[in-house]
């Protein structure tokens, strides 16, 4: 099985935590190219946003979509954008221009029924107000600071605020990662656009907590002992859980892959590709950072209170020692190391530790309780049965 059986077992030992500069370095490089990006080209905001006129069609056989739009720059009137929706009997052309005046919208209609031996009233225009798309912006907004901020109070009552922040960061990474390729690809940006962005922070929390319960589990009690300091804990729970990732994340990007490359991609539904773009890369970005960058931020964090500072130290210099010691020395710390997890578990068990004195002391009781009438029987059967008088018998005086 080699590295797919020690994966299923949670037995990896990948050191995401001492090589995270790198993937810091890698993360900080993609991340000025993005919004390079995004300043230069911006993004391709769909009608609902800009505002304008969209026109919609059955295909004329053997007419391309350059041709179509040809045909309207010769009324005057700019394409801002044009694709094709379905296939075969299906195909539409969907074109989209600036807001254009009723009497402009009927010449339109008509230069293209003329043109392509169509019925004008076969084509479908549709007037959107640029004011629409404001209040969807807006709306948005909105619900994605409520959910960043819910995020943070849940995270920072059941694990800590450090974990809360980082978890936070980690969806801004996101965020940045999703826009830049969104802007670099030129996909329009729709009211989809926007429902797919909000769906993936929930994905790429999710994937986050999951590792990050593991963090705190496998990190509980370790700075009474100077066996292992907090970033090499933190690496085992990210390893133990790496299967669990890995196994989450292609789950969700198989269907979200089979829409994009294959509903809009080979079937041309092009109504589909600006969800399915945003939901794969949306994916893809939140199980990178789960495992690259939210866990490697926490313990930079950790590591700067005194405490897993000093733990830190103490665990290197006992390596340092360790390395130079002799058998004998090294003997005593096996025997250290053994009384570093006895006092680990100790901490985590103080409780159950002080109910059980009452507990055996109880439990001796019933016991002695249980046997003293039998005790008392078996003496009276002795007593009743001595050698040399018969049973029942009285001695004369």
């Amino acid at each position: 099985m080699g590295l797919a059986g020690r994966l299923y077992r949670g037995e990896t030992n990948f050191d995401f935590i001492g090589t995270r500069k790198r993937w810091y370095i890698a993360s900080v490089v993609i991340g000025v190219l993005l919004i390079g990006t995004i300043a230069i080209r911006g993004f391709n905001w769909g009608i609902e946003f800009s505002g304008g006129t969209s026109f919609v069609f059955k295909q004329p056989s053997g007419v391309s979509l350059e041709q179509v739009s040809e045909t309207i720059d010769e009324t005057g009137v700019e394409v801002q954008t044009g694709q094709e929706a379905g296939r075969g009997g299906d195909a539409k052309f969907v074109i989209k221009t600036a807001s254009l005046s009723p009497e402009k919208t009927t010449e339109v209609k008509n230069a293209l029924a003329d043109t392509y031996d169509l019925n004008a009233n076969d084509i479908t225009d549709n007037a959107v107000s640029s004011s629409w798309g404001g209040q969807v912006t807006d709306k948005a907004l909105i619900a994605l600071v409520v959910f960043l901020v819910l995020v943070a109070a849940y995270l920072a009552i059941r694990f800590e605020a450090k974990m809360a922040v980082a978890a936070l960061l980690a969806l801004l990474h996101d965020l940045l990662l999703t826009a830049g390729i969104y802007s670099i690809v030129g996909f329009e940006v729709t009211p989809s656009t926007i429902v797919g962005l909000l769906t993936i922070l929930g994905f790429s929390l999710y994937d986050t907590v999951v590792v990050f319960d593991k963090v705190s589990e496998d990190t509980r009690g370790i700075v009474g002992g100077s066996r292992i300091d907090y970033a090499q804990a933190a690496n085992n729970a990210v390893n133990e859980t790496l299967m669990r990732s890995i196994n989450t994340s292609l789950i969700s990007l198989l269907p979200v892959g089979g829409l994009l490359f294959v509903g809009a991609g080979l079937l041309g539904v092009g109504t589909l590709k600006d969800l399915a773009l945003v939901l794969f890369v949306g994916l893809a970005a939140g199980a990178y950072s789960s495992l690259f960058l939210a866990t490697p931020w926490l313990v930079d964090m950790k590591e700067r209170e005194p405490r897993y500072r000093a733990l830190k130290e103490r665990v290197a210099n006992k390596r340092a020692n360790a390395a130079k010691a002799t058998p004998e020395t090294t003997a005593d710390e096996d025997a250290d190391d053994l009384v570093d997890d006895a006092t680990e578990v100790d901490e985590d068990a103080d409780d159950d530790s002080d109910r059980e004195p009452a507990a055996a002391a109880a439990a001796a009781r019933t016991n002695r309780n249980a046997t003293r009438p039998a005790q008392q029987q078996n003496r009276r059967r002795a007593g009743g049965n001595r050698p040399g008088r018969p049973s029942g018998s009285r001695k004369k005086r």
